[in-house]
């Protein structure tokens, strides 16, 4: 609606096409990638981590020994989303990955549990030992339940969903099931929230905690983008200045606590899909352990945390290695840092005063 009246729209969400934003160029930017940019990294994720090896991360004895057979469930939101797993299936098979049950499910609160009950049929039925989940951060709760309920423990494979990559949704599934949980995100791993995040950058300005405190970390990136942006501008603010001002800038530094960042030509992306819209670049792996007790992102001390492995390292498309990266170590990965990793902490100095 914002793009239609000729508005710049800065979050426009990553369902668009990517013809879309090139029809209302320069109005439309998205913050996070692109649904085809995030099925090019799982595609690759699971090409060089997980094919072609033994599912030894299934909840079931009998699957640790097997080759990994996939599965993939998916929600159906139209026909963007049908043509999306399309193209994700198009490239597992560029790796000889091939997808055995493929099953949609609609996010509808009356059919759920239904449709958990006939989606977890057939992944057992047809010796599924691994699914890769994408969708909503709702219903795995009613179809890991339901894979208990069926006697049914498979490795769950998050290739990307909203929100299910946070300790307070993953809290709500099945704890025996997503025992067995790990995958990729755009997240980063997190710092202790008393010296890092949104919620504690307000109350360093401000003296006391922000009214939104428990919404802010979602509230906030595209304000903190904005502003540096604007920055870069200067004082002559025309949409056509604002992409150049994003051409010319350098993609944000990649560290483990902060993905990167870019827009326009930056080589990262295959040609077809540059100019780049969509901001997002990275990923990292994470697992998930019912048993560690830790903050989630609301600061709720209970039992049930992700781990970042190998500390959160990051990986833009191509640079996933071959060699296994080591899920379910503690030693090495990390929930959440109790200091910032070296190099990576902020500069120190009081607020600046403000009016008002």
């Amino acid at each position: 609606e914002l793009v239609s009246r000729g508005i710049a729209c800065l979050s426009c969400g990553p369902s668009q096409t990517i013809d879309y934003y090139r029809e209302n160029d320069p109005l439309a930017w998205a913050f996070g990638m692109s649904a085809v940019q995030a099925n090019l990294l799982a595609a690759e994720y699971v090409g060089k981590q997980l094919a072609d090896r033994d599912a030894i991360y299934a909840g079931d004895s009998e699957y640790q020994n097997q080759p990994r057979v996939f599965g993939r469930l998916w929600i159906d939101n139209g026909e963007a989303s049908i043509t999306n797993e399309s193209d994700f299936e198009e490239q597992l098979a560029g790796y000889g990955v091939e997808v055995t049950e493929s099953v949609s499910f609609a996010l509808d609160p009356a059919t759920l549990q239904e449709q958990a009950s006939s989606a977890i049929a057939k992944f057992k039925a047809a010796g599924v030992t691994t699914v890769m989940f994408s969708g909503d951060p709702i219903s795995p709760r009613d179809f890991t339940r339901e894979a208990t309920a069926q006697g049914y423990y498979p490795e769950w494979v998050h290739i990307g969903s909203v929100l299910a990559d946070t300790n307070i949704f993953a809290r709500t599934y099945d704890q025996e099931q997503w025992a067995n949980a790990f995958g990729i995100t755009s997240l980063t791993a997190r710092v202790d929230p008393t010296i890092s995040g949104a919620p504690y950058r307000y109350k360093w300005f401000h003296g006391e905690a922000a009214p939104a405190d428990d919404s802010l970390g979602v509230i906030d990136p595209w304000p903190a983008t904005f502003y540096p942006i604007l920055q870069g501008i200067g004082p002559n603010l025309t949409y056509e200045n604002w992409k150049t001002a994003l051409d010319t800038a350098d993609p944000t530094p990649q560290t483990l606590t902060s993905g990167s960042f870019s827009w326009g030509v930056t080589g990262r992306w295959p040609a077809e899909l540059e100019y780049d819209f969509f901001g997002g670049d990275d990923i990292t792996v994470f697992w998930y352990d019912p048993t560690k007790e830790g903050l989630d992102e609301a600061d709720t001390l209970a039992s049930g945390m992700y781990f970042f492995a190998d500390g959160g390292q990051r990986y833009l498309l191509g640079e996933i290695p071959e060699e296994d990266i080591v899920l379910f170590d503690r030693a090495t990965s990390s929930d959440i840092y109790l200091e910032w990793p070296e190099g990576e902490a902020p500069n120190s100095y009081d607020p600046l005063p403000y009016g008002g």
